[in-house]
């Protein structure tokens, strides 16, 4: 397959979004993590000669059918259904329609192939992936980033399950897949043992060190966002569901308030991000739940922020919490180390990869508030400790760029190509 003048030119992807546009601001909505993956990662392989379409679903009115994010990669906007916003919940229904246009919109060459792989994202993208990779006679290669089982084994009390239909919707993708990728080794583990799979190859996702670095110091980022300097900072960041383990933070503030009462004076509690998933269902219940517990003097609240403003509130915390319910790599974590912040995580799924425990942060197993509050307590008591696993913290991400990520992925695509009996 890759010999012939087609060896020459560089590998052309079709890179699958349905849910979520890689244009759309992480931490609001369904954006998040996933978002941030495909821009840095279709960014690093056009850098190392690939070419790449991501294409999604055009949600709003107005919207180009092209944008150019950069030399070698456009998103393309595809109708599927109405230009507005729909539920995750509402796409399965659109899933024959995306095809359809995704097949209507590429041109494909004399050998009736317009791309040399698919990648989709997620399993919504996965069903569609399927197709065209059979239409065109290429290979599918498939990233999750989140499996239903995972998800339902570790639900938040009151949380939604995930639906049947998409577990068997998984399933297909899997099975269908030349290659699948997961983002960590505990990944990689839950799709064998769940799911199955085979094919399997582990590429750790990346961080963009140009704009998440240790900058200026703490002292100036806290000045830029109003922070006392003298100021306690613990932050989450990431979307608002009880997923992301928002409330098991909220408990810990009053553990170790009950713990250091006089530590009040100083403590500030940045949350950054924006509702999601069962988390919109009742937008202020985080700030009942504050008010109710008696912590809301020192919890701070905001939306959604771009990422060199999110690098910011990085740099000024003293530390970053992370009590996820479930996690397939956490690229919070690995962000915050690259601004030299050290994190303090859940020890599930990639949150173990992406925190070295007791160097660059802390791991916990479970989710019991006093355990949180005594390590941040410990924290508070020590700054010292803080900085010194700072500079671990970046000498940790330093090493795991988007570049690297993108180099392990292009492998991925040879091996899936060469191992592909021709279609048809």
């Amino acid at each position: 397959m890759t010999s012939g003048p087609a060896a020459n030119r560089p590998l052309r992807v079709a890179m699958l979004s349905v849910h979520t546009s890689p244009l759309h601001q992480p931490g609001t909505g369904d954006a998040g993590g996933m978002n941030v993956y495909m821009r840095q990662l279709a960014r690093c392989l056009a850098e190392q000669d690939a070419d790449v379409d991501l294409f999604t679903r055009c949600g709003a009115q107005g919207q180009p059918q092209r944008v150019d994010l950069g030399p070698g990669v456009r998103v393309r906007n595809l109708v599927a259904g109405p230009r507005a916003p729909l539920a995750k919940e509402q796409l399965p229904d659109r899933l024959a329609e995306f095809s359809l246009s995704l097949l209507r919109s590429t041109d494909p060459d004399r050998n009736g192939r317009p791309y040399d792989v698919v990648h989709s994202h997620y399993w919504l993208s996965g069903q569609v992936g399927r197709i065209a990779a059979a239409h065109w006679r290429i290979p599918l290669v498939h990233t999750m980033h989140t499996l239903a089982r995972v998800k339902n084994a570790a639900l938040a009390e009151g949380d939604t399950p995930e639906p049947e239909h998409r577990v068997q919707g998984e399933h297909r993708v899997i099975g269908s897949a030349d290659r699948l990728i997961a983002n960590t080794p505990a990944e990689a583990e839950a799709l064998r043992s769940l799911y199955g799979a085979a094919r399997t190859d582990v590429v750790r996702p990346g961080v963009d060190l140009r704009i998440f670095h240790r900058g200026d110091g703490r002292a100036a980022a806290r000045d830029r966002l109003g922070i006392p300097r003298h100021a306690f900072v613990p932050l989450f960041a990431g979307r608002i569901q009880p997923l992301k383990g928002p409330d098991v933070l909220l408990r810990a503030v009053v553990e170790l308030l009950g713990m250091a009462p006089g530590l009040r004076r100083r403590l500030l509690v940045p949350v950054i991000g924006g509702l999601s998933g069962t988390g919109t269902a009742e937008p202020e219940r985080w700030h009942k739940m504050c008010a109710r517990m008696g912590i809301a003097d020192v919890l701070r609240f905001g939306g959604a922020v771009p990422q060199d403003v999110l690098a910011d509130w990085y740099r000024a915390a003293d530390v970053v919490v992370m009590p996820s319910r479930s996690e397939s790599f956490g690229l919070v974590a690995l962000e915050a180390q690259a601004c030299g912040t050290p994190v303090l995580a859940a020890a599930v799924g990639g949150l173990p990869t992406a925190v070295w425990d007791g160097v660059t942060g802390l791991l916990v197993a479970g989710h019991d508030p006093v355990d949180y509050a005594l390590r941040l307590l410990w924290w508070a008591e020590r700054p010292d400790l803080v900085e010194l696993m700072g500079r671990g913290a970046v000498r940790h991400a330093s090493g795991l760029s988007w570049e690297r990520a993108a180099k392990e992925t292009l492998d991925v695509y040879r091996a899936a190509r060469e191992a592909l009996t021709p279609r048809g």
